[in-house]
């Protein structure tokens, strides 16, 4: 399967994915507003550096995908997507290319750049600058790749070997320009197995009033539960499924 076509299945047999930015994760110069808190904005008054912010989702052994939406101030130092562990900085008073600094994050700048490790490599052409832009992202945790789309085309592979990466994974975002703004306006993923599937097959048919007339055991009804809530108030706790062993 190509990551082309995981994204495409991920939409047509995949489901959609609650998770938001963690508004407890975040630099002091981001603020978060919209619905469920999905749109961040950066510097509003003035940017002295880098500031970023980690999505509440847990990556790591899944298949996700997910798209941000840029507004016309497409500008700057650094505007970036990718993904990182709770190490990866998400504040610098400096004007650099945040996520990829380190050994912590992988990053994609607007000026069609990857980052990681403090090295950075030719990807894909620069962004057009002052121009609305949609950026899919796609971790396969299973192949342990990272991939990019731009305005629905497929950029390709950036990062391999993901799936070695043993500390929990999460997406994120940072920008140096000042009141620029990134909305996640998609969020899917991939079924873990058939219980998972199942129990989407049920939240589409029943809401709590009617979980609440059906007598099942309580683990049952907590598994059944967590798929209701679509977004909970950061800190957000991933499912008990969804956790690593370590």
């Amino acid at each position: 399967m190509t990551e082309s076509s995981s994204m495409a299945d991920m939409f047509k047999y995949g489901c959609d994915d609650w998770w938001t930015w963690d508004r407890n994760d975040k630099s002091p110069d981001t603020k978060l507003f919209g619905k469920n808190h999905r749109t961040v904005n950066f510097h509003p008054t003035w940017s002295k550096g880098a500031a970023g912010i980690r999505g509440t989702r847990q990556l790591n052994n899944g298949r996700y995908y997910w798209e941000l939406a840029t507004s016309q101030r497409l500008f700057g130092t650094s505007m970036m997507f990718g993904i990182g562990t709770r190490k990866a900085r998400i504040h610098q008073n400096a004007f650099i290319n945040l996520i990829g600094k380190d050994e912590h994050s992988w990053g994609l700048s607007h000026k069609g750049l990857i980052f990681h490790g403090g090295k950075f490599y030719n990807y894909t052409k620069p962004f057009p600058e002052n121009e609305a832009t949609r950026i899919g992202v796609l971790f396969d945790g299973i192949a342990g790749t990272l991939s990019f789309y731009k305005d629905g085309e497929y950029l390709g592979i950036a990062f391999q070997g993901l799936q070695h990466v043993q500390e929990p994974l999460y997406p994120m975002i940072c920008s140096t320009a000042v009141k620029t703004q990134i909305s996640l306006e998609v969020a899917r993923r991939d079924f873990i197995n058939l219980q998972d599937r199942c129990r989407s097959i049920i939240i589409k048919t029943m809401n709590q009033a009617d979980l609440d007339l059906v007598k099942l055991p309580t683990p049952i009804r907590t598994y059944i539960e967590e798929a209701m809530v679509k977004v909970s108030d950061p800190p957000y706790q991933p499912a008990k499924y969804y956790i690593l062993n370590y």
